[in-house]
């Protein structure tokens, strides 16, 4: 299984564009992962941007590739199902992508194209740090899955 993170914008002013590059790494040592960085639009209509956003997105994901958003009211999970829903994805085999909306959110046509939504929880947080959490949970969850000790 090959393992992406399709986010959306850059981190321009590089608050967390370390942390993001550590966990990337962390993660690749443990199945072929890539975090894959789409334009932000710069439609100022924020229907129009999630679409032109969204059709970027899309055009990357092959109809072979597992689709999973990352929406405020996708399905919260701890850290320990969340390892056990890659380990899953792992033996089955097959490519898995992981969408993190910019500034506007997700098109409803991801959520439409999507096997799941997952959500880190009910708060509010900027797309630049979600995409660091979220980077850092799959590290955590392939830590699980292995037995090793970064998990807690």
């Amino acid at each position: 299984m090959r393992l992406r993170v399709i986010a959306v914008g850059k981190d321009r002013k590089r608050l967390l564009f370390d942390a993001a590059r550590e966990y990337s790494s962390r993660v690749g040592r443990y199945l072929p992962f890539q975090l894959v960085e789409v334009a932000a639009s710069r439609h100022s209509r924020p229907k129009e941007a999630r679409r032109e956003e969204a059709s970027r997105i899309l055009s990357l994901c092959g109809q072979d590739k597992r689709l999973f958003t990352l929406e405020v009211g996708g399905r919260q999970m701890s850290s320990e199902a969340l390892a056990n829903l890659l380990g899953r994805l792992m033996q089955e085999g097959r490519d898995v992508d992981l969408v993190v909306g910019g500034d506007e959110g997700l098109d409803s046509s991801l959520s439409a194209r999507a096997e799941g939504a997952l959500s880190l929880g009910p708060m509010t947080l900027p797309h630049q740090l979600a995409r660091v959490v979220l980077l850092e949970q799959l590290y955590r969850a392939m830590t699980i899955l292995r037995g090793e000790p970064y998990h807690k």
